[in-house]
């Protein structure tokens, strides 16, 4: 884990899916190794950031949890603007999480980046005997969607690291191969000009 002032890349990330799949204690297991038992409701928007080294990259994640619950949905959904990348969540135990995913993508494609990098993420895997998703099942959704796959516990850490680290391996090969333009990917890069890096980096992924 690298300091805020010694990153090449940084890329917005949002949590989405249903209200208590464990999103927020993803975030605070990839951002903090924390696991909080009595997690509360999300309200609106929380953001954490870690920075972290990828190849010979550095690459500071600015990721945002999303509250799940219908009352905030049309706060939320402006969050959106500007993700590169989106891990959508629910919870390998209760099926319904899983019923909802379409929903979320069509909403997370109508307001983000097209180029948008996602990853389906079955949490929860340390509840395996109460498991109401089979695993290939959400894997074959996943992959006709063209979505990332991966089952995560933020309890026990299982997955928590791989998962976040692919999504932002695959945002920076997006960047690398230019299929995504560095004004909507909101990259910054240490090669530019201290200036032009300094001030990127004020106006990068600003929230609106």
């Amino acid at each position: 884990m690298g300091s805020d002032e010694s990153y090449n890349f940084v890329f917005k990330v949002v949590l989405i899916g249903e209200s208590g799949v464990g999103k927020s204690n993803l975030l605070s297991r990839f951002t903090k190794n924390e696991f909080n038992h009595d997690s509360r409701t999300t309200i609106g928007v929380e953001f954490s950031t870690r920075t972290v080294q990828l190849d010979n990259y550095a690459i500071k994640a600015q990721i945002w949890d999303t509250a799940g619950l219908e009352r905030y949905r049309a706060i939320t959904s402006a969050y959106y603007r500007g993700a590169v990348g989106a891990l959508l969540v629910y919870d390998i135990s209760k099926h319904l999480t899983y019923e909802s995913v379409d929903r979320w993508l069509k909403e997370l494609f109508d307001h983000a980046d097209p180029h948008i990098v996602v990853m389906l993420v079955g949490n929860k895997r340390d509840l395996d005997t109460l498991r109401t998703v089979p695993t290939e099942e959400a894997k074959d959704f996943a992959e006709k969607r063209g979505l990332m796959f991966m089952e995560t516990s933020a309890l026990d850490s299982t997955n928590v690291e791989n998962a976040f680290n692919e999504v932002l391996k695959a945002i920076h090969k997006k960047v690398a191969s230019r299929e995504v333009t560095r004004g909507s990917i909101c990259a910054v890069t240490l090669s530019n000009p201290p200036s032009e890096a300094q001030e990127g980096r004020r106006n990068c992924c600003r929230s609106t």
